[in-house]
């Protein structure tokens, strides 16, 4: 063996005796002075602090601290001067293991190397005075620059270890609590001139990380676990915590902090990537978070931040400040969800610079906003909320697109969009809470060009349609309307007061004001108006876009309408009318009619009346005036108003007429046979009844030798009362070509016909010459037919005597 090794080992074996020896003397000294080495242990901890630390007992625990000496303080409690008042505990552990340094031992000194907390508490309390617990620890006195340095090395201890330790901050003042579960803390000290540095390693679970206790805990049953390092400044009078990743609950982030104990504040910052929003939203305090989580985020993003209290004491709140980086991801707003998303998040408690900290003045941000929304590809600038504790969303938002990009994405299939395109500008300020917006305000514009819709629950199919909605904030209006349904071509104008308000809170009080003008209209093509709505089967979807969806649909169906509609040229039919001029309102199952007025065969009609809408068919009312149209027109346009007695064909001359009639329509727009029941006043002038059959039939019978197939009638007045498949003819004097005669009574249109008459055998021709009163006097001389008309077996008319006339 080499010289040279030999005299190294002895060194080494040297040097481990001296330390076996010199640990085995502090131990035998400890074993045989407990009493002593504790009241100078509790001396030196002592005398720095306004209150007392006691122990019960001390024990030697020699292998622990090896090669240093190590006790064990039992029964520990710390206390401050005024503990009576509070009754808070600083520290009470069930003991506390301290490693202290031999030379300084023998030398009669103590010098405390690590301390070990055990199954203990540390209670730092303040009330709402201000007075803390933490004042049991005196402020060093001023002293020489060698006597500060030699008493700085005193109580340097290198190691602090926590082993099941319940840490509680409670500021009553600030309303303020934390409280830490720790596991496990294993401090490692070094003390440099400039103050100290260390590495900290902790696994603690956080019951309570409250800035603000009324707002509720940060962090709430999250453990954090992870090593930290620190170290102290003399000159900035802070603790400083590097940038360390710190697991908090099953992530990774990276926390620094910068602690200010001159001003008892601090700065902590965050950063984590790849986390999800809503992770990280349950990391916050439930006043934030629950406003947080209105919105959704599904893919992980990236998150930068920063908590800072400037220890001044002015608010309750620290500052928060967090941006985020959301690329090509999914997002959930309140009013549906945003696809292919691209922004900039931001979130803080002070968005008035020199403001409060709070709700009242926090925001949420997206800058540069892109994203799809149900395939309307959307811009924002900046969409902000404000004020979280009645949170107001606003921004501009602009679009163009496609129509066939909402096809089964708006959660509804009432509309089905084949072509055109939308742009979009609009303005929106909505309450987060209600986000069904209610009463929002909207103010822009929407453009459709060159649409063409297919409105499924009216099977209306609108195409070469344009117009221009405009959002004035609570009102709407739609100018420069363009539709074509079919043939028919409509020109709008609308205006909605108080739409926005109205729209989710009263949908039924929402007024609408219609103008349209066309050219020509079909009115066959609307008659799926008369009809119940028809569905489909909505579409899957989740979103909030569904109820919207439903409720737009709801809207159109139970707001009130009124109408102005101005045509040239009416068509429904057989019937075609000229300058129509109506006022028409719609009220839920109603349709009104307030006043019409049409140029028709030849003359005018004028109505008001109703239609309501049922089930199987539709029950109308009408009132009508008839001034000088051609009946044979009249009755042809109307399908000879549903019976096949006296049609077009059979008449001829100028009808003017009071009617007042009520019946039910079918949805297809026809008359239903035998519904109708009211009263018709009327007048003809310069008539003709032409193969009309119960006049034929009595010429057969009593005039064989007169032409009752072409009855002249220059003027009858007279009344019927419709009952729906009778006819009462009120009593009637009809002075005709061939023959004058008297009428009444019932004519059926199945069964019951019972209708009299009186005819006089002279014949008329020969009264020419006779003035009016001599005409009235000799109308009925001479022999007077009374005749009945009755049913036959056959399903025809009869005629016979009538036996009871009197």
């Amino acid at each position: 063996m080499a010289r040279w090794l030999k005299i190294s080992l002895k060194v080494v074996a040297a040097f481990v005796i001296l330390i076996l020896l010199t640990w085995l003397a502090g131990a035998f000294y400890i074993s045989r002075n407990k009493k002593e080495v504790l009241n100078s242990i509790l001396s030196q901890l002592n005398k720095n602090l306004n209150g007392e630390i006691t122990a019960t007992s001390m024990e030697p625990t020699l292998l622990k601290g090896f090669p240093g000496v190590s006790v064990s303080l039992n029964g520990v409690l710390l206390r401050d001067s005024l503990w009576s008042r509070h009754q808070h505990d600083l520290l009470k552990a069930k003991d506390i293991d301290v490693s202290l340094n031999v030379l300084s031992l023998i030398l009669g000194s103590v010098n405390i190397n690590q301390i070990t907390l055990n199954d203990a508490s540390i209670y730092i309390y303040t009330d709402s005075s201000g007075y803390s617990n933490t004042s049991i620890f005196k402020s060093k006195s001023q002293k020489p620059a060698k006597a500060e340095a030699k008493s700085k090395s005193d109580f340097a201890v290198k190691k602090i270890d926590f082993n099941r330790v319940n840490l509680v901050v409670d500021n009553k003042k600030r309303f303020k609590l934390f409280n830490f579960n720790i596991d496990q803390v294993q401090g490692r000290l070094k003390y440099p001139d400039s103050g100290w540095t260390g590495k900290i390693k902790l696994k603690t679970l956080v019951n309570s990380f409250a800035f603000n206790t009324r707002k509720g805990s940060f962090l709430k049953d999250k453990m954090l676990e992870g090593t930290l390092s620190a170290h102290y400044s003399k000159a900035q009078e802070a603790v400083i915590l590097d940038p360390e990743i710190l697991n908090i609950g099953e992530h990774p982030f990276k926390i620094g902090a910068k602690i200010d104990l001159a001003k008892s504040g601090f700065n902590i910052s965050i950063a984590v990537d790849q986390v999800l929003f809503k992770e990280v939203a349950l990391l916050l305090s439930p006043n934030i978070s629950s406003k947080l989580l209105k919105f959704g985020i599904e893919k992980p993003i990236d998150i930068r931040g920063n908590i800072i209290d400037d220890g001044s004491g002015k608010f309750s709140d620290p500052l928060i400040k967090v941006g985020i980086k959301v690329r090509d991801n999914v997002v959930r707003i309140p009013a549906g969800t945003l696809t292919e998303a691209n922004f900039d998040g931001s979130f803080t408690n002070q968005d008035t610079v020199g403001g409060i900290i709070g709700d009242e003045n926090s925001s949420i941000k997206f800058h540069r906003l892109t994203a799809k929304y149900f395939n309307a590809p959307l811009k924002i600038d900046t969409f902000t909320v404000n004020n979280l504790s009645r949170p107001i969303a606003t921004g501009l938002v602009t679009s163009q697109f496609p129509l066939t990009n909402l096809n089964n994405s708006i959660g509804t299939n009432d509309f089905e969009f084949k072509n055109g395109t939308a742009n979009l500008s609009l303005y929106c300020k909505a309450d987060i809470d209600n986000f069904r917006f209610t009463k929002p305000v909207v103010s822009g514009k929407i453009q459709v060009a060159n649409a063409d819709i297919l409105y499924v629950p009216r099977k209306l199919h609108l195409v070469k349609s344009a117009l221009n909605i405009n959002f004035n904030q609570n009102d709407l209006s739609i100018q420069n309307g363009h539709f074509q349904l079919g043939k028919s071509i409509l020109n709008v104008d609308c205006s909605i007061a108080n739409f926005a308000n109205l729209y989710y809170t009263d949908p039924d009080k929402i007024l609408v004001n219609l103008k349209m003008h066309s050219p020509q209209l079909y009115l066959n093509e609307f008659l799926p108006f008369l009809g119940p709505r028809t569905t489909r089967k909505k579409a899957k979807s989740t979103s909030s876009i569904k109820t919207a969806s439903k409720e737009l649909s709801n809207v159109l169906e139970v707001s009130k309408m009124n109408i102005r509609l101005t045509v040239d040229k009416a068509i429904y039919d057989k019937f075609m009318a000229k300058n129509l001029d109506a006022d028409i309102s719609l009220r839920g199952a109603g349709i009104y009619l307030n006043k019409i007025s049409v140029a028709h065969a030849g003359g005018l009609l004028s109505l008001n009346g109703n239609i309501i809408q049922e089930t199987g068919s539709n029950l109308f009312k009408i009132n009508s005036k008839i001034s000088h149209v051609s009946v044979k027109d009249f009755f042809y346009s109307f399908d000879n108003f549903g019976q096949a007695t006296i049609t077009n064909k059979n008449l001829q001359g100028y009808l003017s007429s009071l009617v007042n009639i009520s019946g039910r329509i079918s949805h297809s727009g026809k008359i239903l046979p035998r519904s109708i029941n009211g009263k018709v006043v009327f007048n003809l002038k310069n008539a003709a009844l032409v193969n009309f059959e119960p006049i034929v039939k009595v010429g057969k019978f009593a005039f064989a030798n007169r032409n009752l197939s072409d009855v002249k009638i220059n003027n009858l007045d007279g009344t019927l009362l419709v009952k729906g498949d009778k006819v009462e003819i009120m009593p009637m004097q009809v002075n005709s070509s061939a023959l004058n005669f008297n009428v009444k009574g019932i004519y059926a249109l199945n069964t019951g016909t019972n209708v009299e008459m009186d005819i006089p055998l002279r014949n008329p021709k020969g009264d020419e010459n006779l003035t009016n009163k001599e005409r009235r006097e000799a109308r009925m001389r001479g022999i007077v037919l009374h005749l009945k008309a009755i049913d036959d077996e056959k399903g025809g008319i009869k005629i016979r005597w009538n036996k009871d006339h009197d």
